[in-house]
């Protein structure tokens, strides 16, 4: 079973989500979100990534993560019923390992339907059964109850609102937040969601 991988860097996807990393002479192709692809590194540098190896009758699969944490909230993800690698991955790509917990502590529905495949009936069930993985405390009714500008919201909570009330649309929102960093602060990450949609990307 692979738990890591330490090696050159070859190859790097068009779209970020899979690394080619030679180690010993053999090339491991590796799929990952597109935060651990960014910090993987520069082609031809050494690259680090903590490996999930599944193993099926057809295929061995390895997932890279930057961190023990994001590998650890990665298998605790795709633990929950009904939740394979690929769902996995899309809800690490758009949240990253805080911010999934911040978006399962508040009880952000909305947040969750942001990741691509996922809709409010799966949204809600994936809150209940991964705060109770997760061991999360339950929502503090008060803290909801206070003014939105009182509330520290996860960033890509906050750019998601900024995105709508400028009149952008659920599908347009979910794309570019999955090209914007997991954390950060908002306002940068809501410029350069706003300079990504002027690009039309």
């Amino acid at each position: 079973m692979i738990g890591s991988l330490r090696g050159t860097l070859l190859d790097r996807s068009p779209n970020g989500d899979e690394l080619l990393i030679e180690v010993g002479g053999i090339g491991y192709r590796v799929l990952v979100a597109p935060a651990a692809s960014a910090r993987a590194g520069s082609l031809g540098g050494e690259a680090f990534l903590h490996v999930h190896h599944q193993q099926r009758e057809d295929a061995q699969i390895l997932y890279g993560f930057s961190t023990i944490e994001e590998r650890r909230i990665f298998e605790v993800v795709i633990s929950a019923h009904g939740v394979g690698p690929a769902l996995g991955m899309a809800i690490l790509s758009v949240h990253g390992p805080s911010e999934l917990k911040s978006v399962l502590a508040t009880e952000d529905i909305d947040a969750l339907c942001a990741v691509p495949g996922v809709g409010k009936k799966t949204a809600t069930r994936l809150l209940i059964e991964l705060k109770s993985k997760l061991d999360l405390p339950d929502v503090d009714l008060s803290a909801i109850d206070r003014p939105a500008a009182q509330i520290e919201l996860p960033a890509h909570v906050e750019v998601r609102q900024a995105l709508e009330a400028l009149g952008y649309g659920t599908d347009e929102v979910r794309a570019v937040l999955a090209k914007l960093p997991a954390e950060g602060d908002p306002a940068l990450l809501t410029r350069d969601a706003l300079r990504l949609m002027a690009e039309g990307v």
